[in-house]
């Protein structure tokens, strides 16, 4: 079992013809379940923060409008992952197991990918290369 878990938030862009990158949080999570936790909150946030619900806060008349049908709706996708039990099961499963787990889903212009990877995974692919180089 792998005890401690390093989380990434990222969206990223275009700009001026270059793929960018725009960090929106880490956490470095002591247990599985907190991972698990944070990557649920992290998602909401998102989908909160891209799609808020008009009487949560002090809104210019017309700022709050309903996106075109061809626009994928991310925040309704990060919210059905964050319901979904089997997808959080799944996630849980292969973190347990030392494996990356990556969560994305895009709009026309930014994807938005959320990370997990066991910080002992992380460290035992460092140690590897080295066993295996030759002396001389």
């Amino acid at each position: 079992m792998h005890d401690e878990f390093l989380c990434h938030v990222t969206a990223y862009g275009t700009c001026g013809g270059r793929r960018i990158g725009v960090p929106l949080g880490t956490y470095r999570a002591p247990t599985l379940a907190l991972a698990l936790w944070w990557l649920r909150d992290r998602a909401n946030w998102i989908a909160e923060r891209l799609d808020p619900q008009p009487g949560d806060a002090p809104y210019p008349p017309n700022a709050l409008i309903p996106v075109g049908s061809g626009t994928a709706d991310v925040p309704s996708v990060l919210r059905a992952w964050c319901a979904d039990a089997g997808q959080q099961e799944l996630i849980a499963d292969q973190l347990a197991a030392g494996r990356l787990v990556r969560i994305a889903t895009c709009d026309d212009t930014t994807e938005y990918e959320l990370l997990a990877e066991s910080v002992d995974a992380l460290r035992m692919q460092r140690t590897i290369p080295a066993l295996v180089v030759p002396v001389a």
